[in-house]
């Protein structure tokens, strides 16, 4: 299986695109602080899936990189509340983003808890 073919990696890269887009539309002076951070972590999701996979082939090094992926993950949902409550984004669009963030939460904890789905020797 190709990572690319991961619904995590698919949902992750889905969020980061619609973070992306969002953030072009904050303020300027926002672009060194809140855009660079919201954008940096939610991608990082998505790379650390990436990573994850491509070192399924060690146990610990796989899970490690999804707890970051994780981590990246909750960071994002973090920023995604700035956002809101700094008028950035309106509430339908906080919760759709937020929505999608925990369905990415659950298939990365799905991937940690069956980690033998997805090629690692347990």
């Amino acid at each position: 299986m190709d990572f690319k073919n991961l619904l995590a990696y698919k949902k992750s890269f889905d969020l980061a695109m619609k973070i992306f887009e969002i953030t072009k539309s904050f303020p300027k002076e926002e672009k060194y602080s809140l855009i660079d951070q919201i954008r940096r972590s939610s991608r990082s999701v998505t790379t650390n899936i990436l990573e994850s996979y491509r070192k399924r082939k060690y146990p610990k090094h796989f899970t490690s990189k999804l707890t970051d992926s994780d981590s990246e993950n909750a960071e994002t949902q973090t920023w995604l509340e700035f956002s809101l409550a700094c008028k950035y984004i309106d509430q339908k669009t906080f919760d759709e983003l937020i929505s999608l963030s925990l369905e990415v939460g659950n298939l990365i904890h799905y991937m940690i808890n069956n980690p033998g789905k997805f090629g690692v020797k347990v």
